[in-house]
């Protein structure tokens, strides 16, 4: 018994050993991947010294004596510090997740091919200017050269991550960089996903079913079954809910996703220093590492600093000396679904405008880790490129027989978009800016700009030409065989729309259309936030850059100013309270608090966890009679249908009426009840004390690691999780999960935020919402998640003496052999 029990402490403490030596030998490789930055290193591809100066923020400073070195030397911090999200995004682009991710990343990979967006990527490479050209073989020099270090230095693979996903690290080609601008063009629109959503509501409620997407003003849409009379209305499969959100992020973007942004300028008139402002703050998914990543390159033009993307070579939201600038996803039609009829008895041929015509195809393998390869046959029809039913619910509205193409401005091989964002960072002022932009052609974008004599806003981006006589206006699928559907060609965006030197000095935009653009989309974004932006600009004479920050973080909520007077109109306490502990009197405390209210949604509040929670049980309720299963996937709050509804726009009331019901309910009657229903979820969660509950116990900000995210103990390492402030509908954008037990979750927001100074460029400031490093052990992984989260920022600069100053690290770059 004696020897047993020897032999077991034995066992037990060489377990512990060798579990001690594991881990160790496991951190000694993950460490060895940290990049040392105040290195030297002898190089290939640069002419001359470059030094990397590294701010106490990890921020680079990147100094040569040529653009072509400077832009290598920009490729080797990016891969520095996100290698692994670097890979991620190509291959994203390329359709190749599931090489690393195994079968679940398979419908991700199969639309990318589809899309083609790493084919176009590469048919855009000759269609850049020389000098871009250039600029993006320097780039990918430098990335390759990170890689050589990485393999001459055993330095762990470059990233903690190729230790999990052992496959070879291939070089870096200049298509790359273009492919990642695909898929941020893919990810930044959702006019295919609006148009699938718009056939949906007319299948599943054709008399009313518009009133939930119908922008003000715009014709009647068609019925969608009167296009298609063979279409009727699907359900979603049983237990085939919203995809899983660390799924949907496993490439970083996906597209579309959505994204969106705050851009206002003021001319120096408007400002107290006397130089004019200019804030943008993209928003996007939250992931760890962020998609963004500051920057400061010092070109032949003069110095650039602000927001990249790794991957792509171009500061995309930043300033120069002479020029700032900001991009806000301008959400015009650039995107038209049609529906096409595939020959009775010949699965290869398909209804064209003269006749029976062949599909266009090509076959690919889709390599799977963990399973076989799958072959896949891609189809194009003269429309676009044949998207399967499996994608983006279009199983629910194809009618037998038919397929789905997709005409998209961004499914081109001639696309100059790399040209203009590389010629935007070596203009000098407005005029310069605005014609380099006329090359855009995805992502479309509205861009802020500001310089010395003025502010203004362009439109970017090419925009289809649609017949007068297109059935549905590219707001809803049309038959792709009528040529009344068709497009007929890309323009860029009319020049009249840009504002390049607006009366009042100011400029702003949310997403929304520029002034006279009606009619290049149907779906421009929240008027509630474009509003409450453009009031908070416009009620100061003067601007500052404090007051600029307070507008980029700004959390009111005025969908929520809007609604809760109209929804509780008949609801507002007036008589004798109820007694203590009945549902009567929380609904009357709840009414009570919301009533002194001014909408801010502060995560130490219990006012907005309260308005959130009623709006959502009050859209279900007025929908879910009518659109049945389809509500489930209403995972966003329409506010302009609560609005309809409750001031009964052309009859809207009747949604208030449920229709399984015998008696006809009033809209205070289901006004009541959702209240009462979000109250007893919120107390089942909180307890009955309404004063105890915080908005920031449900929403806060989950910045998901895109690999790692969801693996059992490394998810509490590489996922950062904070309480937040803000909302869907506020300037601080913060947007909600919308599915399962918290709704709330905030999973999408302003990633980067900048505001730029041209009166003291000094000051100017800039955040991101992770850190700069992708290195879980960095710490530069999170350093900047606090300062984010809290609306403060770190100080950005053009002056070479202060980077030095301030450097925390200096990587020198030499040629080899010199």
């Amino acid at each position: 018994m004696v020897t047993l029990f020897r032999w077991l402490v034995r066992l037990t403490v060489g377990l512990i050993l060798l579990t001690v030596a594991l881990v160790t030998l496991a951190w000694y490789f993950a460490i060895r991947s940290l990049p040392d930055y105040d290195g030297s290193y002898a190089v290939r591809g640069i002419s001359a010294p470059v030094e990397i100066v590294r701010t106490t923020e990890d921020v680079p400073h990147i100094f040569g004596e040529s653009d072509r070195d400077v832009f290598f030397a920009l490729g080797l911090a990016h891969a520095q510090d996100r290698l692994f999200q670097m890979t991620v995004l190509r291959r994203a682009a390329q359709g190749r997740l599931a090489e690393i991710y195994g079968i679940g990343a398979l419908p991700a990979d199969d639309l990318a091919r589809r899309l083609g967006l790493y084919r176009n990527a590469r048919a855009s490479l000759q269609a850049q200017d020389p000098e871009v050209i250039e600029a993006l073989q320097a780039y990918a020099e430098g990335v390759n050269a990170w890689i050589e270090q990485i393999n001459l230095g055993a330095r762990g693979r470059g990233a903690p991550e190729f230790f999990l996903y052992p496959e070879d690290i291939a070089y870096w080609e200049p298509a790359d960089s273009l492919a990642i601008l695909k898929l941020l063009a893919a990810s930044t629109t959702v006019q295919l996903r609006r148009e699938v959503l718009r056939a949906r509501l007319s299948l599943a409620a054709p008399e009313r079913g518009q009133d939930l997407v119908a922008m003000r003003g715009e014709p009647p849409l068609p019925a969608y079954a009167g296009l298609f009379p063979g279409a009727r209305f699907a359900a979603p499969e049983r237990g085939a809910g919203p995809r899983d959100w660390t799924a949907t992020l496993a490439g970083y973007l996906a597209p579309a996703a959505g994204a969106s942004a705050n851009g206002f300028a003021a001319a120096a008139g408007r400002t107290a220093a006397g130089g004019a402002l200019l804030a943008n703050d993209p928003q996007f998914a939250l992931t760890a590492p962020g998609l963004w990543y500051l920057a400061r390159i010092e070109l032949g033009s003069g110095g650039v600093i602000g927001g990249t993307i790794p991957g792509i070579p171009a500061v995309l939201s930043g300033r120069n000396t002479g020029l700032a600038w900001g991009i806000t996803p301008a959400r015009i039609d650039d995107q038209d679904l049609y529906i096409e009829e595939v020959q009775p008895g010949d699965p290869n041929r398909y209804r064209g405008a003269n006749g029976w015509t062949e599909f266009t195809t090509r076959r690919e393998t889709l390599r799977i880790r963990g399973a076989d390869p799958q072959t896949i046959t891609l189809r194009e029809t003269e429309n676009g490129p044949v998207v399967p039913a499996a994608h983006l619910d279009l199983a629910t509205i194809l009618p037998a027989g038919h397929v789905a193409a997709l005409s998209w401005t961004g499914g081109y091989g001639n696309d100059r978009s790399m040209t203009a964002l590389i010629g935007l960072m070596r203009a000098q002022d407005r005029q310069a800016a605005a014609g380099t932009l006329r090359e855009m052609i995805a992502p479309a974008m509205v861009v802020t700009l500001a310089d010395a004599q003025g502010v203004g806003q362009v439109l970017a981006g090419a925009v289809p030409h649609r017949p007068s006589g297109h059935q549905t206006a590219g707001r809803m699928p049309a038959p792709g065989w009528l040529a009344q559907n068709r497009w007929q060609g890309l323009s860029p965006a009319p020049a009249e729309l840009a504002e390049l030197d607006p009366e009042s000095g100011i400029v702003a935009a949310t997403g929304a259309a520029l002034p006279g653009s009606g009619g290049l989309g149907h779906d421009w974004g929240d008027a509630y936030r474009q509003n409450r932006l453009r009031h908070l600009v416009d009620s100061r004479e003067v601007h500052s850059r404090d007051s600029f920050i307070a507008a980029q973080n700004d959390i009111v909520s005025p969908v929520a100013r809007a609604l809760l007077p109209l929804v509780g109109a008949e609801l507002w306490f007036t008589g004798e309270p109820a007694a203590r502990g009945t549902p009567e009197r929380q609904r009357q405390d709840a009414l009570a608090l919301l009533a002194n209210w001014d909408g801010s949604m502060s995560e130490h509040l219990p006012e907005p966890l309260i308005y959130a929670a009623w709006m959502r049980a009050l859209q279900d309720r007025l929908v879910r009679d009518d659109l049945g299963p389809l509500a489930d996937e209403l995972t966003e709050l329409f506010p302009d249908f609560i609005d309809r509804v409750f001031r009964d726009t052309g009859g809207a009331s009747a949604w208030c009426d449920i229709r399984q019901s015998a008696p006809a309910e009033t809209c205070t009657q289901i006004a009541r009840q959702a209240l009462d229903a979000a109250l007893l979820d919120l107390g089942a969660r909180f307890g009955p004390d309404l004063a105890s509950w915080r908005w920031g116990d449900l929403h806060r900000a989950r910045h998901v690691h895109p690999a790692l995210g969801d693996m059992r103990g490394i998810s509490y390492i590489v996922n950062l999780i904070q309480p937040t402030s803000g909302g869907e509908m506020t300037v601080a954008h913060a947007g909600f999960l919308g599915h399962g037990r918290n709704p709330w979750l905030n999973v999408t927001g302003a990633a980067y935020r900048g505001v730029y100074d041209l009166a003291d460029p000094d000051s100017s400031v800039f955040i991101i919402s992770t850190g700069q490093s992708g290195h879980p052990f960095s710490r530069h992984y999170d350093d900047m998640a606090g300062l984010w989260r809290r609306g403060e920022y770190v100080v950005m600069s053009l002056d070479p003496a202060l980077a030095r100053a301030a450097a925390a690290g200096i990587t020198h770059l030499r040629p080899a052999g010199d």
